[in-house]
């Protein structure tokens, strides 16, 4: 499918669904309409042309397929009579803005495990086919299916209403946090055999932006756009020729993505005298410290533990605190470290993780500390999932 297409046609399926589902209700069935009448526009529109009003003639299409799922799955007369009498508007004023953010809190319901939520979002906001799900989050096309089929239905079996909830700023929380979520596993793949996965890291973004444009003065809306835009910037210097991980202190500075980082730089400004600090905007301004600074020898560390230790009283995330050790030590040197990292590695949601060993291993490599460096990267390598990842693990044990 042409680029320009595609790009148009993900850009309209919020939209779509969101006028079908506020007009019809039905999400679950308005979500496969809507699929059907975007399929119908990839295979006609490159022949016939695209039409002067291409989100009407989706919603047209997706209407009229809807009539159609419905009167198939009601068998009684008087749902049939009524759903007949329906009639479509296609060019009846609709706020697309409202309705594709009631969409993202609808995907993002709490009844949805967190796996479901994502996938959701990715199909129902983000236009994603089934197909791509899978393969982008390496599961075969029938278990994605499930998984999506089982999201719609628990959405179905909530009772939820196309509207924004009560609690839409608690909720706000949790779309935030999906978004999130498909964009770390975009930019640090935890399977597989890359290390990136751009369709996923790029959607991210696209769905930052869009909730950007609809709540564009909540600050951490802004902090998370360029939190993904300053992190995203250094992915072209991230691995070698052949996929190779490559630290953060030996990439290539000019190959990051200037544009991004200006973008973020703009926004997390803007942001953070705003209002409350939250965290996506504190994790956007120390990607802002070490995207801005000349060379891993200026990165100014003391600013990146100090706001560290900000986020970390906002936070109970292991990842923070293991975060901060690192910008710790490298300000105050290894010895300081590891009596930081030995206050934390009890701690049982990262016994698990091999990022826990690989910044013990660092540690004790800075501090002159071989064998034990090898032990802990050893312990690391074993646990690493990411073939990359657990590639660069090895080449450290080398290199010991």
């Amino acid at each position: 499918m042409d680029r320009t297409l595609e790009d148009l046609l993900r850009e309209l399926a919020p939209q779509v669904l969101g006028a079908l589902v506020r007009r019809y209700g039905h999400f679950d069935t308005a979500e496969d309409a809507v699929q059907e009448a975007l399929l119908a526009a990839a295979r006609q529109w490159p022949d016939e042309g695209c039409p002067d009003n291409p989100r009407g003639w989706l919603i047209t299409v997706a209407s009229r397929r809807l009539t159609d799922l419905l009167r198939s799955e009601q068998a009684r007369q008087r749902r049939e009579n009524q759903v007949a009498q329906w009639s479509v508007v296609p060019h009846e004023p609709i706020t697309d803005s409202d309705d594709t953010l009631i969409l993202l809190f609808l995907c993002c319901h709490p009844s949805l495990s967190p796996a479901s939520q994502v996938a959701l979002t990715l199909r129902a906001v983000g236009g994603l086919t089934t197909t791509e799900l899978a393969r982008a989050f390496l599961v075969p096309e029938a278990t994605m299916t499930r998984r999506i089929t089982r999201a719609k239905q628990s959405v179905k079996s909530s009772g939820a209403r196309f509207s924004l909830p009560p609690d839409h700023a608690d909720r706000l929380d949790a779309v935030l946090k999906v978004i999130y979520l498909i964009f770390t596993e975009g930019y640090a793949s935890t399977t597989g055999p890359q290390l990136h996965r751009v369709e996923l890291a790029g959607e991210a973004i696209r769905l930052g932006r869009l909730i950007h444009e609809l709540l564009p003065d909540d600050p951490e809306v802004t902090g998370l756009l360029a939190l993904m835009l300053l992190t995203d910037a250094r992915r072209p210097a991230r691995t070698g020729p052949s996929g190779e991980l490559i630290p953060m202190h030996e990439q290539d500075r000019s190959r990051w993505i200037r544009s991004s980082i200006d973008e973020g730089v703009a926004l997390i400004t803007a942001a953070l005298p705003r209002g409350p600090i939250g965290p996506y905007q504190l994790q956007a301004a120390i990607a802002a410290v070490h995207d801005e600074a000349p060379s891993a020898e200026q990165t100014d560390w003391p600013q990146i533990a100090a706001l560290y230790g900000v986020l970390l009283r906002l936070t109970d995330n292991p990842i923070v605190a293991l975060n901060h050790v690192v910008a710790v030590a490298m300000a105050q040197g290894p010895a300081i470290g590891l009596k930081l990292l030995a206050t934390i590695d009890t701690d049982p949601r990262l016994t698990h993780d091999h990022r826990l060993h690989a910044v013990r291993g660092h540690l004790l490599e800075m501090s002159g500390d071989p064998e034990a460096a090898r032990a802990a990267y050893e312990q690391a390598a074993s646990l690493a999932t990411s073939l990359p990842q657990r590639r660069y693990l090895n080449k450290k044990l080398a290199g010991l």
